[in-house]
């Protein structure tokens, strides 16, 4: 018998590790910001319980100030995946890296992009298509316009396909919140009974763990001739997947809070509704969710206590007492809260586990709905 080289049995060794991997359920989180760390944090946290076999995650600059975060992502059983050359620098500041970053992509089944907009695009066509195959998934969070097919939990789940859409977008928090509202409002029983609708998102300044301060309201501007701001057009581009074209046009505001984002509608619509319909349809629609209080600092601290990891996690909170409707039933204004980026969150949940388990996606999601309020 002739011995195998060295070579030959290194690669068959390889062969082997590479097809253990590909059997395997893995999940990976690039950046660790506003949504990225919260997510990396649950995955690791419900890991079992969603049939996910190893989380991991990467980062790009190594921080001191970072440092608590990462080892406790670390502690939580998610990996670390980092650059080669900015390994030793991680491993120094005390951070242990289980992979370089674009070995960590290439193991995974599901890769969930978190960096700021624009550079999930870059990535895409530097790393993930170079990874993509049948069974694996990627996803860019918020306004990662044509990333790929636009993606809201219980809004357009018939649209997307995880076989063929192998690349989607997570809408923004605020973009689901005025897909919802829109959802609830004017789009009764799968009909569109919209005539228009116009926004004023109202946005906090910055995230509770940022340093940034904004002396006063600071106004956006209309970078869009059809729909204003890009919150709009991405509702817009949701609901064609559902062969639906909404006549929508939002416009910002930033103010000085870190609490919660603040939505104001102003719908009208073909058919009269009446204030009994549209509270109904709030407290009755999935992830829809109604509140007496007025303050975001109240709803905020309601999530706090009693959500997620402090998160409500329904997809907007209706301030059931400033529903107003007008003209005879054919115009509806009122004002909503957006949960943070719970929504936003939930549905990258989803999106993975639709991609990792298609046939029984749901049943696994129902370790949320203890986290899904009807009243805050």
């Amino acid at each position: 018998m002739v011995a195998a080289c060295p070579a030959t049995l290194y690669e068959a060794s390889r062969s082997r590790r590479k097809r253990g991997t590909m059997s395997k359920k893995i999940v990976h989180i690039v950046g660790t910001g506003t949504i990225g760390e919260p997510l990396i944090a649950l995955f690791a946290d419900k890991k079992a319980e969603l049939g996910i076999d190893e989380v991991t995650f990467n980062k790009r600059t190594p921080q001191l100030t970072d440092r608590a975060k990462i080892q406790d992502l670390i502690r939580k059983g998610a990996k670390l995946a980092v650059s080669a050359d900015a390994k030793a620098e991680f491993e120094k500041m005390g951070m242990t890296v289980s992979y370089e970053s674009e070995e960590a992509i290439q193991r995974a089944t599901v890769v969930i992009d978190c960096t700021p907009e624009g550079t999930g695009a870059e990535n895409k066509t530097k790393f993930y298509q170079k990874y993509d195959a049948p069974g694996r998934g990627f996803m860019a969070q918020g306004s990662e316009f044509g990333f790929g097919k636009p993606f809201a939990l219980h809004l357009n789940d018939s649209a997307v396909d995880p076989v063929k859409d192998r690349f989607t977008q997570i809408v923004s928090c605020n973009t689901h919140n005025i897909a919802a509202v829109v959802n609830a409002v004017a789009l009764v029983d799968g009909k569109d009974n919209l005539v228009e609708g116009n926004f004023v998102c109202i946005r906090r300044a910055s995230d509770v763990y940022e340093d940034k301060s904004l002396g006063g309201p600071e106004v956006g501007s209309h970078k869009d001739e059809t729909f204003g701001t890009h919150h709009a057009r991405d509702v817009h581009n949701l609901y064609t997947t559902l062969g639906l074209d909404l006549k929508l046009f939002s416009t910002a505001i930033k103010v000085p809070t870190q609490f919660m984002h603040t939505l104001y509608f102003d719908i009208r619509v073909k058919k009269p509704v009446t204030k009994a319909d549209i509270q109904k349809r709030f407290q009755t629609l999935p992830m829809m969710a109604v509140t007496h209080k007025k303050t975001a600092n109240t709803v905020f601290a309601f999530g706090r206590d009693h959500g997620y990891m402090g998160r409500i996690l329904n997809q907007t909170v209706l301030a059931q007492n400033t529903v107003a409707v007008l003209e005879g039933g054919k115009r509806i204004v009122g004002y909503c809260f957006t949960p943070q980026d719970g929504n936003s969150l939930l549905s990258s949940v989803a999106m993975t586990l639709r991609y990792l388990y298609p046939s029984d996606w749901q049943k696994r999601m129902t370790v949320f709905d203890r986290y899904l309020f009807r009243e805050v």
